[in-house]
C-alpha cells in the first residue's frame, strides 16, 4: 500500500475509496542503549560485534546463585536524559522482574521497572509548538540475540545480554509519519549531546516500536497495533503509512482490527503480523528481590544536571539571533554535538561565524564520504577548530584567495604541517606588489577599447572580461580586489 492520501488538513487521512476522513493515534517507544563500558549489572565489557558468546559471566548468562549489582553510571547517563527532557525524577525508584520466555533471555525474566520507574513526564516540543509528552522513561536489561537464518536452526548469541537500556514512553500525541520523524530526530540529539547514547541505529543502539490506531475524527480511540523494532527513521514513517491505509480498509470493508504485535517488511513497504500483543499482566512482574529499592540523592542529581550541555535546540536559536544564520544552516551545525563544538570554537578563534559556517558545511562535510580521504564522519577528520579560522583569516587578509584555501585545508589534514608552512611550501600567497598588478593590468588593456567605454559608460561588470587574462598572467596569484581597483584607476586615469 502506498503513502496515504491527506486533505486539506495533513492530520487528516483521506480515504482512497470512500473518501471519508480518518486520523491516526500514534505513540512511540524507543529502546536506546546507554554509552557505558560495561553492562547494567555486571562488569563484562560490551562491544559490537565482537565473536558470538564471547562477552559473558555467570550473571549475564543467568548461572544459579549469581547477584545483580546496580551499574551507576548507567543509572547517572538515564537520569541526566530524564533532566534534558524535562522529566520528574522520583526520590525512590525500584526494578522489577518482567517474566516472558524465548530463547535469548537466559532468565527467562527481564530486569525492568515497572510501576516505579526513575523518571516520568517530561516531552520534546516540535518546530509547530506541538509537545509530545513522554509517559515515562524506564531503566532495563537488554536481551541476547536470537539468529533465526541458519537453516532449521536458531542460534543464540548472548553478549548483548545485560547491555543497560533505557526505553522511553510517548503519550499518543503523535498524529502523523512527520511529526514522529520530527520527534525521534529531536529525541536522538538529545540523548547523543548528553553522552547518553550514540544511537547508531545500525548497531542497534537505537530501536523503536510504533503504537497506532486509526478514528474517524471525535470518535473514541479504537484498536491500537504495535509495530516493532524499526530501525531507521524512515522506516518508522513507512510502517506508519502502511498502517494507516491497512487499518482504514480492514474498516471500512466491514472487518476489526486485532491487538497484536507486527513487524515491517521494507522490501514490500508493508507490515506483517507477528503474534498477539500482551497486556502487563501476562508479564507478571513483581518487584525485583535480588535489588533493593533505591534514593536518587539530590548530589547525585545535581551531578547529572551539570553534565548536561546547551541542547541542539538551544543552540539552533542562539545561532540564528546571535549569528545572523539561517534555519538549514542552523540545523546542519547542531546535527551533531561534535560539529557544534567545532563550529563555535572556529566561530570565537575568527570572530566571523558566517566565513566559519560555510566553510565547515560546504568543505569540511564535503571530506566525510570522500573516497579519497576516507573519513566515515566528522570526528574522524584531522582537523582543529583553529584551522579553519586561520584559512577564513588568511583569506580576509588576502594573503591566499577562496580556492587557495580549499587547496590549504586538503593539505592541512593530508599532512598535518602548519598553515603558514603550507602556504609558503605551495606557493598560495597571493601577489600583492602593486608595481607588478599593475603591468598585467596595463597588458590585458591593450587593444581593449570597447571595454574601456564600457567601464567609463557606467558598465563596472565590463571589467570582470580583464580580470581573466590578468590572473592567467600572474598565474592565478594576482590579489583580485588589488586587481580590480588598478583596472579602474588605470581606466579612470584615460
Amino acid at each position: 500500500m502506498s503513502s496515504p492520501a491527506t486533505g486539506a488538513d495533513p492530520k487528516l487521512y483521506v480515504s482512497p475509496t470512500t473518501g471519508a476522513l480518518w486520523s491516526a493515534v500514534i505513540g512511540l517507544e524507543c529502546h536506546v542503549q546507554l554509552a557505558t563500558r560495561t553492562k547494567l549489572f555486571c562488569g563484562c565489557e560490551y562491544r559490537f560485534a565482537a565473536s558470538p558468546n564471547s562477552i559473558t559471566c555467570p550473571v549475564c548468562t543467568a548461572q544459579p546463585g549469581v547477584l545483580p549489582v546496580l551499574n551507576r553510571e548507567a543509572l547517572a547517563l538515564a537520569v541526566r536524559v530524564a533532566f534534558a527532557i524535562g522529566a520528574n525524577v522520583p526520590d525512590r525508584s525500584k526494578f522489577d522482574r518482567k517474566h516472558y520466555f524465548y530463547c535469548d533471555l537466559p532468565k527467562g525474566y527481564q530486569i525492568s521497572q515497572y510501576d516505579q520507574p526513575f523518571c516520568n513526564g517530561g516531552g520534546i516540543t516540535l518546530a509547530s509548538g506541538k509537545r509530545i509528552r513522554l509517559t515515562r522513561i524506564h531503566l532495563e536489561e537488554d536481551a541476547g540475540k536470537a539468529i533465526h537464518d541458519r537453516g532449521d536452526m536458531t542460534l543464540v548469541d548472548l553478549n548483548r545480554s545485560g547491555v543497560p537500556l533505557i526505553e522511553s514512553v510517548t503519550e499518543a500525541d503523535v498524529e502523523t509519519a512527520d511529526e514522529a520523524v520530527e520527534y525521534l530526530t529531536a529525541l536522538k540529539e538529545i540523548l547523543q549531546y548528553t553522552g547518553a547514547s550514540e544511537c547508531d541505529m545500525e548497531k542497534g543502539e537505537l530501536r523503536c516500536d510504533v503504537n497506532i490506531s486509526m478514528r474517524r475524527p471525535g470518535e473514541a480511540w479504537r484498536t491500537k497495533v504495535e509495530v516493532k523494532n524499526l530501525n531507521s527513521f524512515r522506516h518508522v514513517a513507512g510502517a506508519i503509512h502502511h498502517e494507516m491505509a491497512r487499518q482504514v480498509e480492514v474498516y471500512e470493508t466491514g472487518g476489526a482490527i486485532r491487538q497484536e504485535t507486527r513487524l515491517f517488511d521494507p522490501e514490500r513497504n508493508a507490515t506483517r503480523a507477528m503474534r498477539s500483543k500482551e497486556s502487563a499482566h501476562d508479564y507478571r512482574y513483581f518487584a525485583e528481590p535480588d535489588l533493593p529499592a533505591f534514593t536518587i540523592d539530590a548530589a547525585f542529581r545535581e551531578r547529572a544536571r551539570g553534565a548536561i550541555p546547551e541542547l541542539p535546540a538551544s543552540r539552533r536559536a542562539r545561532y540564528a539571533t546571535e549569528l545572523g544564520l539561517n534555519a538549514k544552516d542552523c540545523a546542519a551545525l547542531t546535527s551533531q554535538r561534535v560539529v557544534a563544538d567545532f563550529f563555535e570554537v572556529a566561530a570565537r578563534l575568527s570572530g566571523r561565524p558566517r566565513e566559519c559556517a560555510n566553510w565547515i558545511l560546504n568543505e569540511v562535510f564535503r571530506m566525510v564520504g570522500d573516497a579519497e580521504l576516507g573519513f566515515a564522519n566528522f570526528g574522524e577528520i584531522p582537523l582543529k577548530p583553529h584551522d579553519i579560522a586561520e584559512i577564513v583569516a588568511l583569506i580576509h587578509a588576502g594573503t591566499i584567495q577562496t580556492s587557495g584555501g580549499r587547496t590549504l585545508l586538503r593539505a592541512l589534514v593530508a599532512t598535518g604541517k602548519s598553515s603558514k608552512a603550507l602556504v609558503q611550501e605551495l606557493g598560495l600567497e597571493q601577489v600583492q606588489d602593486s608595481a607588478a598588478i599593475e603591468a598585467w593590468c596595463r597588458d590585458a588593456l591593450v587593444g581593449k577599447d570597447k571595454i574601456v567605454a564600457d567601464v567609463k559608460a557606467g558598465k563596472p561588470n565590463a571589467l570582470n572580461a580583464l580580470l581573466g587574462p590578468v590572473m592567467k598572467a600572474s598565474r592565478g596569484k594576482a590579489n583580485a580586489e588589488l586587481v580590480r581597483a588598478t583596472l579602474q584607476r588605470l581606466i579612470d586615469a584615460l
